[in-house]
């Protein structure tokens, strides 16, 4: 399992403009990790030294206990340089964040956890989707289990499309307890012990540096302290629609980071291409004028809908509905602002050679992230409706 170096515990501030000089780096590196598929291990140290691993964590256990205002400003601006590396990032704040605000998961694994990331880096992800159910945002139970052997548990399954697989110390495992009357909830996982195996089986055409590969578990024996926060199935943790609320937004903002990274080079683009037969910049033609208008206004868009999903967060209100519309908005005007730049452009959109071709088939993996737009729509439509 690919592992990061060790780094000291900060207690200190984020270093905002520490991320402002890392940023271009990933951005420079991203086509590279593009290629290869493999995840950006340097990306993720050098933002762990900079104390951006722990942010979602208590102050007193070195963290800065982060909302979901600078929660989307971290991941949106990471995500201008390398949105697999904001995909992780992300899944480290929305998970580490949401059990810092659990009651149901025991202090001493709680703190065992913290402690791991902030003096080591150490990443946690949930692991939730099955090769035979698909997303369980859609409903079913979990096919992996835990069963008492003695004084441990074992826990047997297969989680697909697992976010930083490789990198990840951490496993919030979705399962359920074998029987007649199973509880469903969360085992955490050490990802390092024996029986757990991860199969790269991760080949998409967008998020490829995202490591989002297979990992089965068999017969892993954990002690029972992990197995935090099991409950019947119809006991849902009032903690899973705030954090549910959280991720869609958050998604929202990686992919719009994604597209601003591409009106970005397009700009720079329309102003360094000049044709021999025009003998100006493109930027100086009306057409590229209008298209650059119709772009931002799309962000602009994104902007005022991700604006209204933190003002109804910051109040109070955990509006799952108007989160799930939001993410499917912002994607869909995401994924159209890039799709116009590629289609103003011809074959420059499409080359290898620049930027805007891997922009545009990583926005369009913002629709396969929960909610999906029918879900979204559906749950906005039946709200209205009752």
């Amino acid at each position: 399992m690919d592992t990061l170096p060790v780094a000291p515990t900060r207690h200190d501030t984020p270093d905002w403009a520490a991320l402002d000089r890392l940023v271009p780096r990933f951005a420079a590196r991203a086509a590279e990790y593009d290629r290869s598929g493999e995840i950006a291990l340097n990306n993720l140290a050098e933002l762990r030294d900079a104390g951006f691993l722990a942010l979602a964590l208590p102050r007193t256990h070195g963290g800065l206990a982060i909302g979901l205002r600078t929660m989307l400003e971290v991941v949106s601006r990471i995500a201008r340089g390398d949105p697999s590396t904001a995909l992780i990032v992300s899944m480290q704040y929305l998970q580490s964040g949401a059990i810092v605000r659990s009651d149901r998961w025991p202090d001493d694994v709680k703190m065992e956890l913290f402690r791991s990331i902030t003096q080591e880096g150490a990443l946690i992800n949930a692991l939730r989707v099955e090769p035979e159910l698909g997303t369980p945002a859609r409903g079913g139970l979990p096919a992996t289990t835990v069963r008492q052997d003695g004084a441990t548990w074992r826990i047997n399954g297969c989680k697909i499309f697992s976010t930083g697989s490789t990198a990840l110390r951490w496993g919030a495992v979705w399962a359920r307890t074998d029987g007649d009357t199973p509880r469903v909830g969360q085992v955490l996982v050490p990802l390092d012990l024996p029986g757990v195996r991860i199969e790269k089986s991760w080949r998409q055409m967008g998020m490829r540096a995202t490591g989002s590969h297979t990992i089965r578990f068999e017969d892993v024996a954990i002690p029972e302290r992990y197995l935090v926060n099991l409950a019947p199935p119809a006991a849902a943790p009032d903690e899973a629609v705030q954090l549910a609320s959280w991720h869609a937004v958050v998604i929202a903002a990686l992919y719009d980071g994604v597209a601003h990274a591409a009106r970005d080079w397009l700009v720079g683009f329309l102003h360094d291409r000049v044709p021999t037969n025009l003998g100006a910049p493109l930027a100086s033609l009306p057409r590229f004028q209008v298209l650059l208008g119709e772009i931002d206004a799309l962000l602009l868009t994104n902007r005022a809908l991700i604006e209204h999903a933190l003002a109804r967060e910051e109040s109070g209100e955990h509006a799952d509905t108007d989160a799930g519309l939001v993410k499917h908005v912002v994607t869909e005007n995401a994924i159209a602002a890039v799709g116009k730049a590629v289609a103003a452009i011809g074959n420059p959109g499409l080359s290898q050679d620049n930027p805007l071709e891997r922009h545009y088939r990583d926005v369009l993996c913002g629709r396969i992230h929960t909610p999906q737009g029918d879900s979204a729509l559906i749950a906005a439509g039946r709200s209205a409706l009752t």
